[in-house]
């Protein structure tokens, strides 16, 4: 009897831990479910008959936006061709916006009716402006010039230049420039930081603009009634601010032209720009020229004139050339460069036995006799010629005065002073010359006045 109660007892506990392991399995995996829902996971792990299924959480708009917009990414921009039309056509709506931002750079933007842009970092066209400013070769090459502030830009527009850029920081400094000469030229809007960067000026204006490089023969300059015959010739005036100065005062004097040699500084520097005060736009400049160039740009018959710094007016050629005993060359006077061109230069015959001339050829210096300033020089069209203060006058220039019966126009000095600034000396000249021709047509004028009232009578 114990034999058999064991054996049922036994029996049981076998059959009790198999329903228990089938009831726990279930019992566990259920709970092991209901975990799962309550940890939000990635992925609901089921019981072992169905470990291979997955269930995936439901998907909201959010989700489903983020995986059609990770389908456009990933077909080059393009929507997948499922899903509904709606979200398709949002799709493309959004990735379309996305690329503009990406691929434009430049913003347009108006003003007044004139459209302009706005610059982006790397512009190219910032990098050419910096190339008009600093290299001559460019600005040659290009027909290019560069101006800067709001006043020499109007003077610009006025004469009838043609403005290719204009560069500005904000719409206000552009409403200060003419609007209507600016239809065909390109705006751009930068940062005034940028512009600090880029300029010269301590205290730059905000606006900076690229011109075609202008042709006197086609500008309309200001009123020219003012002006009278007196041209000025800048020989080998290699400073910038001198030239520059040059230039105002010859605009101030009235003076009809303005005539430079191939030795002269480049007359768009930006540095002379600045000290000529927009002489540029208000008489003809004409660079680069040879003597043969210059002489087609003067009026026939017309007197040439040299500013001489370096004798006094008492003492004539013929003294200057018996007190010296060396031989005579131009770089021994100080009026003459030093380097005269070979081509033109005309010697003397000497004797080829005499020791005091051996050494060295005499040069045959132009005859042209000397003249204070204030004396009567300007009596009929006039061109007055100012050497550089480093090589002074060509020997081209002093051989023109000759041929043209002219003066070595003599500026007295206190003792002990070398000279005056080829700038101030041409200030001087040029105003003293004005008052002269002024006064000469007046007297012309009284002259003719009677004469005509007596044949009215």
């Amino acid at each position: 009897m114990a034999a058999y109660m064991r054996g049922v007892m036994c029996l049981f506990s076998v059959e009790r831990n198999v329903f228990l392991t089938q009831r726990s399995g279930v019992l566990v995996e259920s709970k092991r479910f209901v975990r799962g829902l309550r940890r939000k996971p990635v992925r609901v792990l089921f019981p072992e008959n169905e470990t291979s299924k997955v269930l995936k959480p439901p998907l909201s708009e959010q989700n489903v936006w983020r995986l059609k917009e990770a389908e456009v990414t990933s077909a080059g921009g393009h929507p997948s061709t499922g899903g509904h039309p709606e979200e398709t056509e949002s799709v493309k709506s959004r990735s379309n916006v996305q690329s503009s931002v990406k691929h434009v750079c430049v913003s347009k933007d108006q003003v007044d009716g004139l459209r302009f842009d706005r610059a982006f970092p790397g512009d190219k066209r910032l990098a050419r402006l910096v190339s008009v400013a600093r290299s001559r070769t460019f600005r040659e090459h290009q027909g290019k010039i560069l101006l800067e502030g709001r006043r020499l830009i109007c003077d610009a527009l006025d004469a009838g230049a043609n403005p290719q850029t204009v560069f500005f920081s904000t719409v206000d400094r552009l409403r200060e420039l003419p609007l209507d000469k600016l239809r065909r030229a390109s705006l751009v809007k930068v940062k005034f930081e940028d512009i600090k960067t880029w300029s010269e000026l301590v205290a730059p204006q905000g606006v900076i603009a690229i011109f075609s490089r202008p042709d006197p023969s086609r500008m309309n300059f200001a009123d020219r009634s003012h002006s009278v015959p007196l041209s000025l010739i800048c020989d080998n005036i290699r400073d910038p601010g001198n030239l520059g100065t040059m230039l105002r005062c010859a605009a101030a004097a009235g003076c009809h032209n303005v005539l430079l040699t191939k030795g002269c500084v480049d007359v768009w520097e930006p540095k002379v720009l600045r000290a000529a005060m927009g002489a540029h736009f208000r008489l003809p400049i004409h660079p680069s020229l040879t003597w043969d160039d210059i002489k087609s740009h003067l009026p026939k018959p017309v007197t040439v004139h040299v500013a001489d710094s370096s004798c006094e007016p008492h003492r004539s050629r013929e003294t200057e050339v018996i007190a010296s005993h060396k031989p005579s060359k131009a770089g021994d006077y100080g009026w003459v460069s030093s380097r005269p061109s070979r081509r033109n230069t005309r010697y003397e015959e000497y004797d080829s036995d005499s020791d005091a001339e051996s050494d060295d050829e005499r040069l045959s210096l132009p005859r042209v006799d000397t003249k204070l300033y204030h004396d009567s020089w300007a009596r009929s069209p006039t061109a007055l010629v100012i050497g550089g203060e480093t090589h002074g006058l060509s020997v081209e220039s002093v051989q023109l005065a000759e041929r043209t019966d002219g003066h070595r126009l003599f500026i007295p000095v206190a003792p002990d002073v070398d000279s005056l600034n080829s700038a101030m000396a041409a200030s001087i000249l040029l105003f003293e010359g004005r008052k002269q021709l002024l006064k000469l047509l007046q007297t012309s004028g009284k002259k003719r006045q009677p004469k005509a009232e007596r044949q009215v009578s």
